[in-house]
């Protein structure tokens, strides 16, 4: 693997642990809570990617992944001490910037390990989502790719967008770079402008009340 391959992984590591260390602020959580919010929302989605492909969990021989957790989760953590307020978007900020990384770096894996490119969009969505899912779910939230504005069609753009460029063969770092800025800024124009995809509407839920 290419060493700027290993650095997106660790810069969507951190991003992501920043998100999980916010949501758990939110919270008004504990240290502990912290920790293992930033962590399951920094790896799960890799965790669970990994183990459908059945290769190696990609942090279990690699403790730069759980460094890139704990200075990230510090980092933040003292930030916050040190401020009474944060911009209301900052966790969908780095939720999106996490999402950049991951969904482009999960769909290169995969198809590093011989899937269809269809297979691999899908799993680089999951890669991106799920650490997010569950941070939502052990904050006793519904999970952000489920409401709102557009979470997993986001994914799903980058990774087309990735490996179209690959196809039509433009460089791959080139590819990846212009996935992840397609993903970030696809996503934060929905959360902008609160772009959705509705299919039931409230007036056809009204009509539908007993």
């Amino acid at each position: 693997m290419a060493d700027y391959f290993h650095w997106f992984d660790l810069l969507g590591i951190a991003v992501f642990a920043i998100s999980g260390t916010l949501a758990a602020w939110r919270n008004q959580m504990d240290g502990f809570g912290v920790i293992v919010l930033a962590s399951v929302t920094a790896i799960g989605g890799g965790t669970l990617r990994d183990l459908i492909l059945d290769v190696p969990v990609i942090w279990i021989n690699n403790n730069s992944y759980f460094y890139a957790i704990f200075i990230a989760a510090i980092g933040t953590i003292l930030l916050l001490r040190n401020r009474l307020t944060i911009p209301h978007n900052t966790l969908q900020l780095f939720d999106a910037l996490g999402l950049a990384f991951f969904v482009v770096m999960g769909t290169q894996k995969a198809l590093d390990y011989g899937t269809s490119t269809m297979v691999a969009i899908l799993l680089g969505t999951m890669s991106g989502v799920c650490g997010g899912m569950i941070r939502d779910v052990l904050c006793r939230e519904v999970p952000m790719v489920f409401r709102g504005e557009l979470y997993a069609v986001t994914c799903v753009f980058g990774g087309v967008v990735y490996t179209g460029l690959l196809a039509l063969g433009v460089a791959q770092f080139a590819a990846m770079v212009s996935g992840m800025v397609a993903l970030l800024l696809l996503r934060l124009a929905a959360i902008k402008w609160q772009l959705t995809i509705p299919v039931f509407s409230k007036h056809h839920n009204e009509l539908n009340e007993p």
